[in-house]
Order: C-alpha cells, then structure tokens, then sequence
C-alpha cells in the first residue's frame, strides 16, 4: 500500500518531536508514563518474504521503545562528580510500541498490522536454551476517517499447536476529539489531523464565507492555545512551529479541491515557517552520525534536545552526549527561540 501525506505527517512529528508521542500512548493503552521517559525509534522499513519466494518492503508509520527508569540512589559527591548535582545510574525498562496511522477504511489493515508486528517480534527476539521467544509490540490504530462500522480495537487471534493466543489492536478515532480534549489531554501530536472533522463540510464551508470565518476563527484559537502552551511549559517552541507546519501539509493537501478552505486556514495557522531552526541542526546532527553510525549520531542530537528541554546545561550535555558544544549550543538557542 502507497504512502499517503497523511503518514509522512505522522512519521515527520514522531521522527522531530518524539516526546509528543507520550501522551498518545497514555491515551490509546491507558499507561501513566509522566514524559520524562526516553523514546527511542526503531527501524521502521521491513522485507516480508512472499510465497512466491520474492521479498516486499513494508514501511511502518511508527515503531519505538518508551524507556524508563527506576533511579538508584548513589552519594551527593558523586553526583555532583558525575552530573553536576543531578540523579544518575537508572536501571531500565523498556517496552515497545507501534502505531499505524489509516486514513481510508480497509479491511487488509488489521493483517498488516499483524506482518508488521511479527517482523518487529522477530527482530526483538531470545534464543536460550533452545527456546525461541519473541515478544510482540503493544499495536494500536489512529483512524482518521472512521466510519459507525469502524471498530473499537480490533484482534489478532493465532492457534498454534500449543494452544491458542490473541491480542488486541485498539483503534484510536480522531474525529471524536474536540480541540478542547486534544489541549486538556495535552495529545499536541494529533492537532495537523483536527481538519478531518471538518472535511464532509468542505463543499459548504467553500461556498459559505461565514461558516468559513468561523472555522478560520477556530484555527486561530487553535494557534494561540499553541502559544500558551508554550508559555506555561507544555510544549517547546520547535514543537509548536512543528506543529503549526505539519497542520499546514494535512490542510493543503485534504482540501486540495478546496482553494478557499485550504487558503483561508493555511494563512490563519501563520503561513509557512519550515525550514525550523531545530530541524536544520537535527539534520546536521544526522549527517555528523554517518560516520560513526547514523542511529547512534541521530540518537545523541535527540538525547541532547530532551537533556536541554529537562534544563540541563550545555556543557552537561556535550559531557553526556559526546556532541560538540557548538553544535548543543545551537540546539539550545533555537529551542529557546520564538517561532514568529
């Protein structure tokens, strides 16, 4: 199945803004992660075998690991020693997810979520004592457009000569969410794809100017709680022009047939702003990690983000991260900075 734009929105907030991710997951698995935890993003291409013995690629939209920690007391001397004062040597635990994002009804989606799952296992897996063990994802759905047929969650059931095992797939609906509940429940990641509410309204909206002041309206309030929510340390800057980007692509490319709509509410959200600062420097980082492997150069350049979002020093982070200090120095002023 292609790619739509819709899934590269998605990819593009999770790859850039990791952290937004959390809240999604307390939502969809009933979790209580506070979002101090680490996430760490795994390989998202995969080769499925065919019978006819050829191999697929399978992409998926989002597959990670939330790592916590349980920290371990160790003397104040040495923690000032090892990190400047703060708490150190964590013992961890990591669980792993994936997230599908589905924007046309299909009845193919719960059987690629099972190929994907079984390829994530298969990579996760434990050969002891001639025992193979695999431990499956937690996997759930975010639907965009969801019908009255659309399920709740939906099941994977696999009889094997040891008896029969199943789990199940929740299905998140996007519709169902106000942006009041999307601000309350602090779920930013999902704020690009709020238009989808809209989208049976937009041959009216088109041709009605009052009906479309009033969706502008929203989108404007929609901006402005952004801007709060940076100020009272809900959000970073770099995730609110993230943001504010993303829901520019979905909106352009849902109302394509829609000039007005997609006009009026593009310029509402403020107009373009990509390239963002943060954005650049994490490519910069990206390329800096080939040389000594890209998934370890993209995983420093995102520590550092999170140790400078948690208000950790400069010099702490070039120390933890091994990145040079210009190159945190950087990452720190364009956190900082206002995205106009």
């Amino acid at each position: 199945m292609d790619n739509t734009p819709y899934d590269d929105v998605f990819r593009t907030l999770l790859t850039d803004c990791t952290e937004l991710m959390i809240p999604v997951v307390n939502e969809i698995f009933h979790t209580h992660y506070t979002g101090k935890e680490t996430i760490c993003l795994l390989q998202n291409e995969h080769f499925i075998k065919m019978p006819d013995g050829s191999e697929q690629e399978r992409i998926t939209d989002s597959s990670f690991e939330i790592i916590s920690s349980k920290e371990t007391p160790i003397p104040q001397p040495l923690k000032n020693q090892l990190y400047g004062g703060s708490a150190g040597c964590n013992t961890a635990q990591r669980k792993r997810y994936h997230i599908e994002c589905q924007s046309t009804e299909d009845g193919s989606m719960i059987v690629r979520m099972f190929e994907y799952d079984t390829q994530l296992a298969l990579e996760n897996r434990e050969f002891i004592s001639n025992i193979l063990t695999v431990q499956f994802p937690d996997s759930a759905i975010v639907s965009l457009r969801h019908t009255k047929n659309t399920p709740e969650e939906m099941t994977v059931k696999v009889l094997t000569p040891g008896g029969r095992v199943s789990y199940t797939v929740p299905v998140l609906k996007i519709k169902r969410y106000t942006i009041h509940e999307l601000f309350e429940k602090k779920l930013f990641f999902l704020i690009p794809f709020h238009i989808f509410a809209y989208e049976k309204d937009f041959k009216e909206l088109e041709e009605n100017k009052k009906k479309l002041k009033q969706l502008e309206a929203e989108y404007a309030s929609i901006r402005e709680r952004l801007e709060i929510a940076c100020q009272m340390g809900d959000l970073n800057r770099y995730a609110k022009a993230a943001i504010l980007d993303m829901s520019r692509k979905v909106i352009e490319h849902i109302a394509v047939k829609y000039k007005n709509v997609a006009k009026g509410v593009s310029r509402t959200m403020g107009g373009k702003v990509l390239n963002y600062e943060a954005k650049d420097i994490l490519n910069r980082g990206r390329a800096e990690g080939r040389t000594e492997g890209e998934a370890a150069g993209i995983k420093k350049v995102q520590s550092a983000v999170k140790l400078l979002k948690n208000g950790k020093s400069i010099t702490e982070v070039a120390f933890h991260t091994e990145l040079p200090q210009e190159t945190v120095a950087e990452l720190a002023q364009s956190i900082s900075t206002e995205v106009k």
